[in-house]
């Protein structure tokens, strides 16, 4: 079958396992889903735009198409962090509109079963879709549509 996640091609196997993408923002790794991702890249050259929330860094000519990036350190009101050779910017598709997602550098593509994505215990923040577990460490999920929220 083609497109199948696992080797196996069972219609059954697909449903059980999602695939992401995850990240470091300083010690902690995040994950989005890879099927909302269109690509990733550098960091381009960010224009500033005046009176926006601080997280919005601003935009991006990618390719003739202008596109708007969040720093998700400061969308997590982490510490604002210099960027580096490592650091990149994730575009992804939210809602039908791309969007650049600033981070301090990609990890890997993992694929985590549903058995071991739990719900987020603290219920602290609708960022998140949930817990990844893998192995003995856990990854936070990230809800792609409340954290790219810019018109709060």
């Amino acid at each position: 079958m083609a497109g199948a996640i696992l080797k196996s091609g069972s219609v059954e196997n697909e449903a059980a396992v999602r695939g992401f993408l995850t990240f470091d923002l300083g010690p902690e790794q995040y994950a989005v889903e890879i099927l909302k991702v269109q690509e990733i890249g550098g960091v381009l050259p960010i224009t500033r735009v005046p009176n926006t929330k601080r997280y919005l860094k601003g935009l991006v000519n990618l390719r003739g198409k202008i596109i708007p990036v969040v720093d998700l350190r400061l969308r997590f009101d982490m510490e604002e962090a210099p960027v580096t050779e490592e650091s990149c910017i994730i575009f992804a598709q939210v809602r039908g509109v791309e969007l650049g997602l600033l981070v301090d550098r990609v990890a890997d593509v993992l694929e985590i079963p549903e058995a071991d994505i739990e719900a987020d215990p603290t219920q602290s923040s609708d960022c998140l879709m949930g817990i990844g577990k893998v192995g003995d460490k856990a990854k936070l999920l990230l809800n792609l549509e409340k954290v790219c929220e810019i018109h709060e």
